[in-house]
């Protein structure tokens, strides 16, 4: 006689248990079109509410001196130490083959073409962002917000359109003072460490460094910022819960902007190589 019960029913499926999950609970996936759809509503929006008068001059300046003059500190110290370190390991990477020459030519290239640029975007636009976010959160949660909608004002013109100008306006300036002064560090030690004379070390970097490579990496730097103004901004919106809420909105904030930062900059890189090919 057989010991098999015919009665019995056979376990669900992996896949099917994977289905019933999610359906039971909305996707990750959904949630990020959701994201992403508000933020192109209050992209729209924002860009409508710039033509509409009067415009918000002395809040622009405003956050220009918050967000840009406040970021220089954070901004010297990445690309100063950034310079060192990119200059120590090429230069002595380099000099096991006999090319520390080429040292200038290669940090010359890297920083103004991705480095300063992205490096600048990444770290900048943390604090930037946290800073929006935490800012606006708690006007969100405090009913600030419903204040001024209630009053007939566009919380958009009030709000947004500052910051986002001001994002665009000041993250160019940081990245080229970080090419400077990364370039100028990584000149310095690779002075003083290996005995690369520094008028040789920027005498070649320039012949390698041509404009469309600046322009290159600074043609990326007003899409930083307006991806850090938007996404801080569309994070403080949706805040709520309270001091925890904005707590958790700035560090999901902070994430969300930094991951953007990246995938944009590999689009805007494939991008700019179409626009200024590398000569052949």
């Amino acid at each position: 006689m057989s010991d098999a019960n015919p009665t019995s029913v056979p376990p669900p499926s992996t896949r099917a248990a994977f289905v019933a999950q999610a359906a039971a609970r909305p996707s990750a996936f959904l949630r990020l079109l959701e994201h992403l759809g508000q933020i192109a509503e209050m992209t729209w929006s924002t860009i409508l509410a710039i033509f509409r008068s009067p415009f918000e001059g002395r809040e622009t300046i405003h956050q220009m001196e918050a967000l840009g003059v406040r970021s220089l500190g954070i901004a010297s110290v990445v690309a100063l130490f950034t310079g060192l370190v990119m200059a120590t390991q090429f230069a002595y990477g380099l000099q096991k083959f006999g090319g520390m020459e080429y040292t200038g030519r290669i940090i010359g290239l890297s920083f103004s073409r991705e480095l300063a640029p992205s490096l600048t975007a990444v770290v900048v636009g943390a604090r930037i962002g946290s800073g929006i976010t935490a800012e606006i959160g708690s006007m969100a949660v405090t009913e600030q917000i419903d204040a001024i909608r209630a009053l007939g004002a566009d919380p958009f013109k009030k709000l947004v359109v500052p910051r986002l100008l001001a994002s665009v306006v000041v993250m160019p300036v940081l990245a080229a003072f970080a090419l400077v002064l990364g370039f100028a560090g990584a000149m310095v030690i690779t002075d003083i460490e290996f005995g690369l004379p520094m008028g040789f070390f920027l005498q070649t970097a320039l012949e390698s460094v041509r404009f469309e490579d600046y322009l290159s990496g600074m043609f990326k730097t007003p899409f930083f910022g307006a991806i850090t103004a938007l996404v801080g901004c569309h994070y403080g919106f949706i805040t709520r819960g309270g001091t925890q809420g904005v707590g958790d909105a700035t560090t999901r904030s902070v994430v969300a902007i930094s991951v953007s930062i990246l995938i944009s900059d590999f689009v805007l890189t494939k991008l700019t190589m179409l626009l200024w090919p590398a000569p052949i």
